[in-house]
């Protein structure tokens, strides 16, 4: 037998992945988890800050039961509420909206395929299209960050696939369902509209399902239903996709669980509702006593201007007074001065604010 030593080395991972891949906050976590501030402030991650109401949890420990099982091939009773609560839509689920993209570029994106994406937002469009063999192609955002149809629509010539973050991760604004339509009209391939977070807006984009066979709507179960940790997300489809990206997704990815909890979720309307108002209400706080610049946002964060500081240099100095939010250094085309803020509880949020305004 040879030595260890003489073994062969395994060749090396790919090289999109050596260096770059998703950023998490967890630099800032450990920042505050030293300080000793307890507890912690914890926004920087665009989580519901409050627990599930008893009846999704106990859907959820009902589920529990059934867990030496696999789950059904797709969770039907979840599928069903969907198309009650929402109307009669092609609807599929997924571990969390990043398995539906993943499954989405499975189905569509061939080794090779351009894939546009609107740029700075969520960077996992372009972490999973790289997965897929794609070249991603980010389009810029103009100054207020929103979106240049002309120039996206460019970047989707001969490309299958493109994603659109609206309200946008991590900006807040919102591009509009008749903006999101002209766009349908230009350009070629499926569009992927990323509508995490517009349970907190005044847009209905569901309509352009039923007039354009191109888009995809993205939605999730994580934000205003608050099962961030259950890792559950759906979407809309046009019906000549549906059978090809059943066949392209993984099998089982949906747990029991999981499914049990965001179909009681749907019943708890009047929750959900409360917890809206609780971020409406805290975002218009935050653009009136935060003494940084606050960019309008239709989501459940707002994005900070804290020039000439730092992103990092902010987040680190907040995570040392017990306060995590979000550094935008990472996000691509996104100057090196802006912050996340999540709405959090209300303790949460009077603290950010009154360590945010110190000097």
């Amino acid at each position: 037998m040879r030595r260890s030593a003489e073994r062969r080395r395994p060749r090396s991972a790919r090289p999109c992945y050596e260096e770059s891949g998703y950023v998490y906050a967890t630099g800032a976590m450990e920042i505050a988890r030293r300080s000793g501030k307890e507890p912690i402030a914890r926004l920087a991650s665009n989580e519901n800050p409050f627990t599930p109401p008893p009846a999704v949890l106990d859907a959820a420990i009902l589920a529990l039961r059934g867990v030496n099982r696999y789950p059904p091939e797709e969770p039907g009773g979840l599928l069903e509420a969907l198309r009650c609560y929402h109307g009669d839509y092609h609807f599929t689920a997924g571990a969390g909206m990043d398995g539906v993209i993943e499954t989405l570029l499975r189905a569509l994106v061939e080794p090779g395929d351009r894939v546009a994406v609107a740029t700075p937002t969520f960077s996992f469009y372009g972490v999973a299209a790289m997965g897929q063999g794609a070249q991603v192609v980010p389009v810029q955002r103009r100054a207020d960050f929103s979106v240049d149809p002309e120039a996206f629509a460019r970047a989707m010539e001969g490309a299958p696939l493109g994603f659109l973050c609206s309200p946008n991760n991590p900006t807040g604004n919102a591009t509009s369902p008749a903006d999101i339509a002209g766009l349908l009209d230009r350009m070629d391939g499926v569009l992927f509209l990323d509508n995490a977070y517009v349970d907190f807006s005044d847009h209905d984009y569901r309509p352009l399902m039923k007039q354009y066979d191109n888009l995809v709507i993205g939605r999730t179960m994580s934000k205003i239903y608050a099962l961030a940790g259950l890792r559950i997300g759906y979407a809309f489809l046009p019906g000549w996709l549906a059978a090809p990206y059943r066949r392209a997704q993984t099998p089982f990815a949906v747990s029991t669980v999981a499914a049990a909890a965001a179909e009681a979720a749907l019943g708890e309307e009047a929750w959900a509702r409360a917890y809206r108002d609780h971020v409406r209400r805290w975002r218009e706080r935050y653009a009136r006593e935060i003494r940084w610049p606050v960019h309008p946002s239709e989501a459940n964060f707002v994005l900070v201007d804290v020039s000439p500081r730092g992103s990092d240099e902010m987040t680190e100095a907040l995570a040392s007074r017990g306060v995590v939010v979000r550094s935008c250094r990472s996000f691509p085309d996104l100057p090196d001065h802006y912050i996340r803020v999540s709405i959090g509880e209300d303790w949460e949020n009077e603290r950010v604010i009154s360590e945010i305004n110190r000097p």
